[in-house]
């Protein structure tokens, strides 16, 4: 395994930040690490990343413990913190020659790395430029190249995308997944589409506990949300008759009316998780002798699951 966390505990003061949690990863895997804010991700990552010491509990990466053979952890870890670490007198180039130097990487293959993650994290057109002047979204490649520098079995990433414009955010989506088929890499975020689109595997963790683990499709699977169905009908009807007959039917929970667009009414018609409620609702569109102009079905999402289990 790349990572093994067994039983970690971590207590600031009083207070317990991380709640006796364990989990595996291995290498190939891309673990979304979710949870609301002061839940506990960045203290497990930053013990994992040897920067924060255990109360309890222990952490290998690469079969190494990380409080025995810290040094040995950090040349393995490339780690992208939630505040980037940028010295802002220094360009790009410089940096990430500092930084390479910093992480072993041998002094003639410095040139040839530097270059490597100027062209991979498009710097390009700002390498000789002071960190300083860039935007946020530079400045957040700038601290993915210097993560991704010593070329590490492991990649922790804490809000990878945070400042990048919806362009970059797919180039670095992309780029994340392309060394995922050869890294371990643990992602944290809060855009949840980015997670279903890049992670194969996703923990939600809340107040210091793991609340859930598993495929983005198994915590679908597992989730008590409902299925949801909106309809838009012909405004020829009356409105209140149409939604209490909707509301009579078998496994229909709740019936809201979401708008009049002039020509047609569209309603959310809320159901038991797994029910097929589109040919009862076609029925009673009939009765009122008005015309189904469209019947759309969602699952719960991603974002419908992580609000349910951390609420």
């Amino acid at each position: 395994m790349s990572i093994k966390v067994s039983n970690l505990t971590k207590y600031y003061g009083n207070f317990l930040a991380v709640d006796d949690i364990s989990f595996e990863t291995k290498k190939g895997e891309i673990l979304g690490f979710l949870g609301p804010n002061g839940a506990g991700k960045t203290t497990t990552m930053k013990i994992i990343t040897t920067y924060l010491p255990p109360t309890s509990g222990t952490v290998q990466v690469e079969g190494m413990d990380v409080e025995e053979k810290s040094l040995e952890v950090r040349r393995k870890i490339g780690y992208l913190p939630e505040i980037n670490p940028l010295y802002f007198d220094m360009s790009p180039a410089e940096y990430l020659d500092y930084v390479a130097a910093l992480d072993g990487v041998p002094k003639e293959n410095i040139k040839k790395r530097r270059d490597e993650m100027i062209r991979v994290c498009g710097l390009e057109s700002v390498k000789g430029q002071d960190i300083g002047t860039l935007s946020k979204g530079f400045k957040q490649r700038v601290g993915l190249a210097q993560a991704m520098i010593n070329n590490p079995e492991v990649l922790i990433l804490d809000e990878p995308t945070s400042g990048l414009d919806p362009n970059q955010i797919i180039e670095i989506r992309n780029l994340i997944k392309k060394l995922g088929r050869e890294k371990t890499v643990v992602l944290s975020t809060h855009i949840l589409p980015e997670v279903q689109a890049t992670c194969n595997r996703v923990i939600i963790i809340n107040k210091g506990k793991i609340v859930a683990d598993g495929t983005p499709e198994e915590l679908q699977a597992k989730s008590k949300g409902e299925s949801i169905v909106t309809l838009e009908v012909k405004n020829n009807c009356d409105k209140n008759s149409l939604s209490g007959s909707l509301k009579e039917i078998r496994n229909v929970n709740k019936v809201e009316f979401v708008k009049d667009t002039g020509d047609s009414f569209i309603f959310n018609i809320y159901g038991d998780k797994g029910a097929d409620l589109r040919e009862v609702i076609s029925t009673r569109v009939m009765q009122q002798k008005t015309t189904l102009l469209s019947m759309q079905t969602k699952q719960s999402s991603l974002e419908d699951i992580f609000r349910e289990l951390t609420r």
